[in-house]
């Protein structure tokens, strides 16, 4: 059972603020409260996000023999078809037969750019990127290699604030082991609208754009077009769950915690779960996955633990913990066949 109808409010944190200590405070009553708040004044063009926009729409554009030309691989770079992800395989249903529940959407990563004859690119999630040709997008890539610098960019101006909050040094996620060798992940998505695909989310009969699910990461940087879609759940274990709808923000980011940051902070800090209901219009979107180095170790943070409050979850590497959970969402690669031909 569930209620979803209301809109929630979420703290604006403006990275051009003098004022720290007001970010500071603003940011962890937020991590606290829903673990969502809204990113202002980050320095990235409304015009160039604009660009950014247009540009990942038309290759979604493009017929689907040149999408499945750049079907994701093994390090997952490249197109997310329709139907490809299952982010909540409880509640939702209406997959395709060797899939029976997923989402109702398609994307495309991009992660750190690591050349072939680079030791580097043999590590999980490192390696080059799938791109479309010249020929076909033209600046495509250019485009979406310098919004990736600019987001990372902005990605740890926001740790910095975290770290603050987390009464830790402002440098703590600047280390290399952190955010100095990152796993940052650009993923475009594309809800396709209702006319074309006949679906539109149905809650009650578990048929969603993208199911409940929480980010993996450190956190995660959502940009989004003017269409209402993203809802939240601030109590998963409420009975009956309540939603709320994230209105989208023009100019700014919509960010959320991911699990790992719950982990390091020993819950203190809220990985929150959330979803994306369609109405039946078309919906573009793009995140931004920031992730700490592959060997780093995510454990609990000592400002975080007590006598009374020790550790909830034993350490991990990032790597690990990333390749299981990309495993347990997406389908094997073995589905599509020569999805490539």
């Amino acid at each position: 059972m569930e209620s979803s109808t209301s809109r929630t409010r979420l703290n604006c944190i403006s990275l051009a603020d003098p004022d720290t200590q007001r970010s500071v405070a603003l940011l962890k009553q937020a991590c606290l409260d829903s673990g969502f708040f809204y990113v202002l004044d980050h320095g990235i063009s409304q015009e160039f996000m604009d660009e950014v926009f247009a540009e990942s729409k038309k290759f979604f554009e493009l017929p689907n023999s040149e999408k499945m030309k750049l079907l994701r691989n093994e390090k997952n770079r490249g197109y997310t078809p329709m139907l490809d992800e299952i982010l909540d395989p409880e509640n939702q249903v209406n997959g395709n037969l060797s899939r029976p529940t997923c989402d109702y959407k398609e994307g495309y990563y991009i992660g750190v750019e690591v050349p072939t004859d680079d030791p580097q690119s043999n590590r999980p999630f490192y390696g080059p990127n799938q791109w479309p040709s010249e020929e076909v997008l033209p600046k495509w890539r250019e485009v979406m290699e310098q919004y990736h610098r600019e987001a990372l960019r902005v990605a740890k101006s926001v740790a910095r604030i975290i770290a603050l909050a987390l009464n830790l040094d402002a440098d703590f996620f600047d280390r290399p082991e952190m955010l100095g060798d990152s796993i940052a992940t650009l993923r475009l998505l594309h809800y396709e609208g209702g006319q074309k695909t006949g679906q539109v989310s149905n809650p009650s009969k578990g048929v969603y754009g993208a199911g409940a699910h929480s980010d993996y990461g450190l956190i995660t940087l959502l940009a989004t077009d003017d269409v209402v879609g993203l809802q939240i759940c601030k109590d998963r274990n409420a009975q009956p769950q309540v939603w709320e709808y994230v209105a989208p923000v023009k100019g700014g980011f919509i960010v959320n915690l991911g699990d790992m940051l719950e982990r390091w902070s020993n819950s203190l800090f809220r990985s929150t779960l959330h979803r994306v209901v369609l109405d039946g219009r078309e919906r573009y979107s793009i995140a931004f996955f920031v992730e700490p180095s592959h060997d780093c170790v995510v454990e609990c943070l000592p400002t975080c633990k007590s006598e009374t409050n020790p550790p909830k979850f034993p350490p991990i590497t990032c790597s690990a913990y990333l390749s299981q959970r990309y495993k347990d969402t997406h389908a094997d690669l073995s589905t599509y066949g020569n999805g490539k031909a």
